[in-house]
């Protein structure tokens, strides 16, 4: 799973039968600081999140297994929860990450 936040919506006149019901939004990769990393994607909702909202989200078949009207369909990006808080893991003495119960 991978980190993203909500920057907007997207609206489409038409679309194929297995996206009926599901809202579209834009979403923003991030990495474990939050930051930006990669460029914005579309992704079906299934967990009622909204925009600024950091999300986790799946690509590629697994997100389209998430998909309530059935999981054969093109989709390739699906919002699976909104996220309460990240706590990432200090980095390690070599720049890695601190194994843990190991205080550097």
């Amino acid at each position: 799973m991978k980190l993203g936040r909500v920057i907007g919506r997207v609206v489409c006149a038409t679309k194929l039968p297995c996206f009926d019901g599901l809202k579209l939004l834009l979403v923003q990769p991030l990495d474990e600081g939050l930051a930006e990393a990669g460029p914005a994607l579309v992704a079906w909702d299934t967990a009622r999140a909204g925009e600024g909202d950091i999300v986790f989200f799946e690509s590629g078949k697994e997100a389209a297994q998430a998909n309530p009207n059935g999981w054969y369909n093109p989709g390739d990006a699906a919002i699976l929860g909104v996220v309460d808080a990240v706590n990432a893991a200090p980095p390690g003495p070599k720049g890695g990450r601190a194994e843990a119960g190991v205080v550097p």
